[in-house]
């Protein structure tokens, strides 16, 4: 047996060496500091200001003047200097200084040039600016330990990768990652991030402010758009890059194999490029999860209308995810193409197939609700065969003959065949068997005209097309004893099952269609130079039609269609939902000053009707939904963003079919004709500022919702059995969501500190007495790593995070807490070793606690950096742990589940370097 807790000797110790070795590796520095003017004596935002020195020629420190015109630099004692200060419309001034054990303090003055083509500079500034753009030059965030774009993004003052691997820069989320200009796999971050290769990386460029139309640019508000663009180091005008990676190793049960083929062409008129991954080393490149939320770069028309409607999401709910399994297999094939046949018109594409086998096992330990209200606490263990293949393709078509006509066509298809084949063991139930399949198809079409009539007035018509059908299908067999009672013997009475039969067999088929248009025109009236108005007409015209059927097979090959006792004896559903939007809004931007404010409205008539059983239920109404947005901006790159918005939400069919639905063996709800729209009132405040005179990353988001006659369930208990219905509350639900980060770089270490803090009240009613649902949880993760361009580089965190659920009478708190330290070293200039481990205690709040630890370590060899073959050995859970613990709350329970996960894995690999 694998040891799954363990307590490492001390983590206080590890802290206090961590901080030596970084103390040991500083070596003693001075300051210079000064001012940078023009002519006028004017300070001057913004200049480039670099030491090179004197005698390896080395670029030794650079900075970015402030909006005061200061500089500092960090140099070393009893050395000489070159600094060489530039900005654009300047002469670029050089000096020669010579440092002692002293700080130095010296002011510029910069002359004008006539000359405005650019600034010739002997070294590249490790960070510019230009205009909305922040160019980082790759190299000089690089150790040599670096192979994917992602460890170099890592390095960079702020830019952060998240949790869910999206890329962040000063607290925004970047939209779309681009290669040379050109969309790669239509602006996905995390193909981009784990994929393309650093050594090919000559710039980053972060485009703030980004619009996807030029002609919209100056009459929207984009300050939440973020792009990102890799530059390519220079090469030929068509080449070829990116490697190929092979390998293999020994597991407990299996032989372990590996292939990465990742392989990327570009030239001036067209682009390709192939991602492949086959592995059952537990990889994934991409998960189930990242399919289905691919959207290809569709964003509905209707986002900023202030309605939402729900389609819902009838895809497989896996046991477990692909990072956190027994066993997994994976296979990836990716295309990605560009074509520019000429300068008006570009063609674009992509095809994805991803594969994935998934063998995993949990056990639970679930606590329901109140306890005064009868539901005993439930143990189980699961164990899943999970299956799923997954296809997505994509062509589009932009077509701009020039500046003031823009026409955009997207068609993206999108199938899947998942499967899952369940075993529970539960301490209430018993054992079961349940099998779950679904093969979902959906294509979405979108097509875009931008006309600007003239420098006062342009026009925008955005239109999106949606087709979706889901089948479902449900299927568990439970042990029935037909002379003694049994856990389900009340629920089979109650949906009508035979129960004289020595197993319950249940089926069930459901089938979800949905088809969706969704557009708008927009008018821009340009009033003068620090305003514009908006006038928008659109429409959202959705029909969804849901059939189900529950039915039971019987010995010798019978099927039985069960009439309920419950639910007036409703078992099926043939229901028809169809949805109107028509709305108009008005909006105005001006521009005063240091401020950006953009008060609007919209009118809505609503019109929603759904038939079933013989009955048909309209709601037709007005709705007048406000907005309003406020900008400050203090300086060019600090700014505070208020909004406020009310949004109407509707549901999805299945919610308002009248007929049971089994979502699973123990879980069972049928809708309400009569559902009404939710409505909502959300404020959000975003604080951000960037500090390139010191690399001072400061960001904060606040944000509150309360959500009015929303959609909450009226839930009834058999043991741990439920069965639910709808309602629209009375009581108003809440949430607070806060988030901020810190981060400073002080020389080559840089301290960060992310804080987060969320609060949801949710009302609900349980056994017929209401139960108000509290949870708050406040997280803290402060961190500090170091930038050595040579030598090696740390970085330590440590996340503490606490987490309060009150679900009527019982109150439950989780403390996690979980330090972690990467190390990572380029050795003789070919050896590169990392590694990362984490140790992770979680406290149940009741005296008891549980811990695990991860451990994984990479160690490689090549002759040198542009090196063609590399050898690598990868170890994964070197600590041979079997599980790991998480703890989680929903409406209606806590769990404390142990997940059990792959054995200690250790690969040799090859890779080729085109």
């Amino acid at each position: 047996m694998r040891p799954l807790l363990r307590y490492p000797t001390s983590m206080k110790h590890l802290f206090f060496i961590l901080l030596f070795l970084i103390a040991g590796i500083s070596h003693a520095q001075i300051t210079l500091e000064g001012v940078v003017r023009d002519s006028l004596n004017t300070p001057l935002e913004l200049a480039n200001v670099i030491a090179i020195d004197q005698e390896t020629s080395a670029l030794k420190s650079y900075g970015i003047t402030s909006a005061q015109g200061r500089y500092k630099l960090d140099l070393a004692e009893n050395a000489s200097y070159k600094i060489q200060i530039s900005y654009v419309g300047m002469k670029t001034l050089e000096d020669i200084i010579a440092t002692e054990e002293s700080d130095l303090r010296k002011d510029y003055t910069l002359e004008p040039d006539n000359v405005l083509d650019g600034v010739e500079l002997v070294y590249e500034m490790p960070v510019a600016v230009e205009g909305d753009t922040l160019v980082y030059n790759a190299d000089s965030f690089q150790d040599g330990t670096e192979r994917k774009l992602e460890d170099v993004l890592e390095n960079l003052p702020g830019v952060e990768i998240n949790e869910e691997g999206q890329v962040e820069v000063e607290g925004k989320v970047v939209n779309k990652i681009m290669v040379n200009g050109k969309d790669f796999f239509d602006g996905d971050t995390k193909l981009a991030t784990k994929n393309i290769p650093s050594k090919a990386v000559d710039k980053i460029q972060v485009l703030r402010n980004y619009s996807e139309v030029g002609q919209l640019r100056n009459v929207t508000n984009n300050q939440d758009n973020v792009a990102m663009n890799i530059k390519l180091k220079e090469g030929k005008e068509s080449f070829w890059f990116g490697n190929v990676t092979a390998g293999g190793g020994n597991a407990p049960d299996d032989a372990l194999y590996l292939v990465q083929p990742k392989l990327f062409y570009y030239s001036p008129k067209y682009s390709l490029n192939f991602i492949g991954d086959l592995n059952n080393t537990g990889e994934v490149a991409l998960t189930r999860r990242d399919i289905r939320n691919f959207g290809g770069g569709f964003r509905s028309p209707s986002r900023s209308s202030g309605t939402n409607i729900n389609l819902g999401d009838n895809s497989l709910d896996f046991l477990t995810t692909q990072s956190n399994a027994l066993e997994i297999e994976n296979k990836l094939a990716s295309g990605n193409f560009s074509y520019s046949p000429s300068q008006a018109l570009d063609l674009s594409g992509f095809l994805i197939y991803n594969s994935s086998r998934i063998l995993s096992n949990e056990t639970s330990f679930i606590r329901y609700t109140d306890p005064d209200l009868g539901i005993p606490d439930e143990t189980t263990d699961q164990s899943s065969l999970e299956r799923s293949d997954q296809g997505l393709m994509k062509l589009s078509a932009s077509y701009q003959p020039n500046f003031n006509n823009q026409l955009d066509y997207d068609i993206l298809a999108r199938v899947s065949n998942d499967r899952q084949d369940q075993n529970v063991l539960s301490s209430v139930i018993g054992n079961t068997q349940q099998l779950q399949e679904v093969t979902p198809y959906s294509i979405n079409q979108n097509i875009n005209y931008y006309y600007t009539l003239n420098e006062k007035n342009i026009f925008a018509f955005e239109a999106q097309h949606l087709l979706k059908n889901e089948d479902p299908f449900y299927r568990a067999l439970l042990a029935n004893d037909p002379d003694g009672p049994d856990a389900f013997d009340s629920t089979a009475e109650a949906l009508g099952l035979n129960t004289n039969s020595p197993t319950y067999d249940l089926g069930q088929n459901r089938r979800i269609k949905s088809n969706q248009l969704d557009a708008k025109l927009d008018y821009y009236n340009i009033l003068n130079a620090k305003s514009n108005i908006n006038l928008t007409l659109g429409v959202i015209l959705s029909r969804q039609e849901f059939n189900s059927n529950i039915f039971q097979f019987l010995a010798g090959g019978t099927q039985l269609d069960p009439t309920p006792t419950i639910n007036e004896g409703r078992a099926t559903n043939d229901t028809e939902y169809s949805f109107s939007d028509l709305y108009m809004g008005l909006h105005y931007r001006l521009k005063t000053g240091k401020f950006t404010i953009t008060p609007g409205f919209s009118v809505h008539a609503y019109g929603n009707r759904n038939i079933q059983f013989g009955e048909t239920f309209e709601d037709n109404f007005f709705r007048f939904l406000p907005d309003f947005e406020t900008r400050i901006q203090f300086k060019k790159s600090e700014a505070l963003t208020l909004r406020y918005d009310m949004r109407n939400q509707f549901t999805d069919v299945t919610r308002l079919a009248e007929g049971l639905v089994l979502n699973n063996l123990n879980s069972i709800q049928f809708g309400e004709l009569a559902l009404q729209n939710a409505l909502s009132h959300n404020v959000s405040l975003f604080y951000s500022s960037f500090n390139l005179f010191n690399y001072t990353n400061v960001f904060a988001r606040a944000a509150y919702s309360n959500n009015i006659d929303q959609i909450r369930s009226l839930t009834n208990f058999e043991n741990v059995i439920r069965t639910s219905t709808f309602f629209n509350s009375n009581f108003a639900d809440e949430n607070v969501n806060v988030f901020g980060r810190v981060q400073r770089t002080f020389g080559k270490i840089r301290a960060t500190l992310n804080t987060s803090f969320n609060y949801s009240k949710i009302n609900q009613f349980i056994q017929s007495e209401r139960s108000l649902n509290e949870a708050y949880t406040q997280t803290y993760t402060p961190g500090i790593r170091t930038n050595f361009k040579i030598a090696p580089n740390v970085s330590f965190r440590y996340r503490y995070s606490v987490t309060n659920n009150n679900q009527g009478g019982r109150e439950t708190t989780f403390v996690t807490q979980a330090p972690s330290i990467e190390f990572d070293a380029y050795i003789w200039k070919s050896v590169t070793f990392r590694t990362n481990y984490t140790y992770t205690q979680q406290d149940l709040g009741d005296g008891d606690s549980q811990s695990f630890q991860n451990w994984d370590a990479f160690l490689s060899y090549r002759k040198d950096k542009d090196a063609k073959w590399e050898y690598e050995i990868r170890a994964t859970n070197i600590l041979d742990i079997d599980a790991q613990v998480r703890n989680r709350a929903n409406n209606v329970s806590v769990f404390t589940s142990e997940t059990f996960i792959q054995p200690q894995f250790v690969t040799f690999r090859i890779v080729y370097t085109l």
